[in-house]
């Protein structure tokens, strides 16, 4: 088991890391400000998700493969940047509702949720992310490298979804009175869509 002091250390470095707006952010925000909280939440939960999987490939050794293929990384990567910024370029070119007051939202929420689980598994910083970071707070002395490396994980992805769930009701509410706004509803599928853009740009523009 991860000792007490070491779990504390590590949560505080959790905390710090997920409430600072990165990619996982944005994205979260751009879902629920444009389709709602519910919206803004699935994304959030889907994101867990995909960290989840790269918990997994962390504990089982895949991750170590993508660190080490320059060409899988590379591959993963550009595949992960073209995915958002196809998203984007849907967003931009979506025509927008004609009420979306009605009930209409431009996106539902398992669909959101299936794009953030892919979005955030085809991100191979993500993976070596974990690979780096996990192993830092694990001692073999207090037991089951494995098992230490769960409980971190799992303690990370619980973390970054109330980080994100929070992001989410916010941007949900700030959302709900943006949409009563024509002007601002007819650019804000525009707005959303620039932002996935830049998201896939950055992440095809990074360095291992």
């Amino acid at each position: 088991m991860v000792d007490l002091s070491t779990l504390v250390a590590y949560g505080a470095v959790v905390l710090g890391f997920v409430f600072i707006p990165g990619p996982a952010t944005l994205l979260t925000v751009a879902r629920a400000t444009s389709s709602g909280t519910r919206v803004g939440i699935a994304t959030g939960v889907g994101i867990a998700a995909g960290d989840m999987i790269h918990t997994i490939m962390a504990i089982v050794g895949i991750s170590a493969v993508i660190a080490t293929s320059a060409l899988l990384f590379s591959i993963i990567k550009y595949v992960g940047a073209a995915y958002l910024v196809y998203l984007g370029i849907r967003a931009i070119l979506e025509r927008t509702p004609a009420n979306l007051t009605a009930g209409a939202l431009p996106i539902s929420a398992g669909k959101a949720f299936r794009q953030a689980i892919l979005a955030e598994v085809l991100n191979p910083k993500t993976a070596l992310f974990f690979l780096a970071f996990l192993p830092q707070f694990v001692a073999p002395e207090n037991g089951s490298v494995m098992l230490q490396l769960t409980i971190l994980g799992v303690l990370f992805v619980l973390l970054g979804l109330v980080s994100t769930v929070v992001f989410a009701v916010c941007a949900g509410g700030l959302g709900n009175f943006l949409r009563r706004n024509p002007t601002v509803q007819k650019w804000q599928g525009k707005a959303v869509g620039g932002i996935y853009c830049a998201l896939g740009v950055r992440l095809a523009l990074q360095e291992r």
